[in-house]
């Protein structure tokens, strides 16, 4: 069974196409117009094992925030197509380091949205990207999917490797909780998510 899903969302403000392949290689073709969140969402497929496309046009000229947080929408809900009603492991967390920098994400596959976002950046931008928009995506991201996300940068000074360390982890963490299980049935005492 092929764990893909495409997601097609046009507002006064965006225009974005989401193709994402859960059971994928890593490969990544990303172009937001906005280039360190273009490295942020390639290392995430990458790290990941997800194949994804993501072509975004939006309104930059206000600036990042309607275009990283509407392609937080579409790869959350992409991933919840992808995911569909299978018997998924659940949970995944990982402790990524990026030089100085520590990140933490633990999650739950819940259906129960929520976001916990502890991290504090130095800067106003990296690149062309503002720093806060960083726990904007992931909101957008976790509540459109379906999950509970728990996001902390232990320690850190670089706000490039702050961020990094967060996708990452992010990644590794999906990657564990996507997994099918075996049983094929659902990982709940309750029988049903």
């Amino acid at each position: 069974m092929s764990r893909e899903a495409r997601i097609i969302r046009t507002t006064k403000e965006t225009d974005i196409t989401v193709s994402l392949t859960l059971d994928g290689t890593g490969k990544a073709d990303i172009n937001t117009g906005i280039g360190f969140f273009d490295h942020m969402l390639t290392a995430l497929a990458v790290h990941g094992g997800f194949d994804l496309n993501i072509a975004c046009k939006g309104d930059l000229n206000v600036d990042g925030h309607h275009s990283v947080e509407d392609v937080g929408i579409c790869l959350g809900q992409a991933f919840g197509l992808a995911l569909g009603e299978q018997s998924v492991m659940r949970f995944g967390s990982a402790f990524i380091p990026m030089d100085e920098a520590l990140g933490f994400c633990a999650l739950d596959i819940s259906k129960r949205p929520f976001l916990v976002f502890n991290a504090e950046f130095v800067n106003e931008k990296i690149g062309d990207y503002e720093s806060c928009l960083t726990e904007e995506f992931m909101r957008a991201f976790a509540f459109n999917a379906g999950i509970t996300l728990h996001l902390r940068a232990e320690c850190g000074k670089n706000d490039h490797h702050i961020t990094e360390a967060l996708f990452k982890a992010l990644a590794y963490s999906l990657k564990q909780a996507v997994r099918l299980n075996g049983s094929g049935e659902v990982l709940s005492s309750k029988g049903v998510i």
